[in-house]
């Protein structure tokens, strides 16, 4: 629904949409003023509600959706450090919730869906859980994928 408000303001480069949060980004307080206001004139008319304890205004960096956002957009140090210490996985249920955290960051890694496929097959109820070679190999390729993750720039 929110692609649909905002397609303008999503291909000018400047918004960033997940699920219901909103991010604008500008160079100038100037333009950040006239984006905030392209977007408030766009929310006031089809009724959304702004919850202002979730607001940050005037940030020149800004942590969301477990990235960290000012010129670069990657992940978190500090989850760069959780996931160094995480052990390896011993139910379906923490290989399930690594993977999530995987795929959350997937673009960032080349060959995601090869690597991990091992690792989703575990997933399955029929199958057991066993972490075979292929898949330590995997889940280790993917721990160092995700601390190597590069920063993206964001867009000019």
């Amino acid at each position: 629904m929110m692609n649909t408000i905002f397609p303008e303001e999503l291909s000018e480069g400047w918004l960033i949409i997940y699920i219901d949060d909103i991010i604008v980004f500008s160079e100038t307080w100037d333009s950040h003023l006239t984006i905030l206001e392209r977007v408030l004139k766009k929310i006031v008319p089809v009724n959304m509600k702004i919850s202002l304890k979730k607001c940050h205004f005037a940030y020149s960096e800004l942590k969301a959706l477990r990235h960290v956002s000012g010129l670069s957009l990657g992940m978190d140090k500090n989850k760069v450090v959780e996931v160094l210490l995480k052990p390896m996985p011993q139910t379906k249920k923490e290989i399930q919730s690594f993977l999530g955290f995987a795929a959350y960051y997937r673009q960032h890694i080349k060959d995601f869906a090869i690597i991990a496929k091992s690792l989703y097959k575990l997933c399955d109820q029929k199958t057991l859980y066993e972490m075979t070679e292929e898949r330590v190999k995997a889940y280790e390729e993917l721990k160092k994928s995700l601390t190597k993750a590069p920063f993206l720039l964001m867009p000019d």
